[in-house]
């Protein structure tokens, strides 16, 4: 499969979703004490600190499977990570939250992390390869 960062952004985008609904608040408008951070910040302090079941949706109550909570947090999070390379592609990340025998590598930080620690650098340097198949439709992104 060739690296396109294309369809990794989609799986990207498709994870910020699930942790909207696994925490039922949204990514762009979350205040945690106080301080407006993203969600996505917010999901990686509390695995970080080994407290992933605190992101739990209130409205679930007691209708879910912890194991599958926890299992779809960690897929989500791979999926998110800052490097579009290191996410699972969408067969990988269906087969991880499909197949619990399947062990899960650790998660790396998410892109657009607010809180905690930041990125040492606010420019991310993607090659050509990593956005196109064919060289034709690259993007960059630049803040002004």
């Amino acid at each position: 499969m060739h690296p396109c960062s294309t369809i990794r952004y989609d799986i990207y985008n498709f994870e910020v979703l699930i942790l909207e609904i696994l925490s039922g608040r949204r990514n762009s408008s979350f205040v945690h004490l106080n301080q407006t951070v993203n969600l996505l910040g917010y999901a990686w302090e509390l695995w970080q600190h080994g407290n992933a079941l605190e992101l739990e949706n209130p409205t679930l109550g007691s209708t879910y499977d912890v194991q599958q909570f926890l299992r779809t947090f960690h897929v989500a999070l791979l999926c998110v990570q800052e490097r579009a390379l290191d996410r699972p592609t969408t067969s990988d990340m269906i087969s991880m939250l499909l197949n619990d025998p399947i062990s899960l590598p650790a998660p790396k930080r998410p892109t657009f992390f607010t809180g905690g620690v930041e990125s040492t650098s606010t420019f991310v340097h993607i090659t050509p390869e990593e956005c196109s198949a064919n060289n034709v439709t690259i993007s960059a992104i630049e803040g002004r």
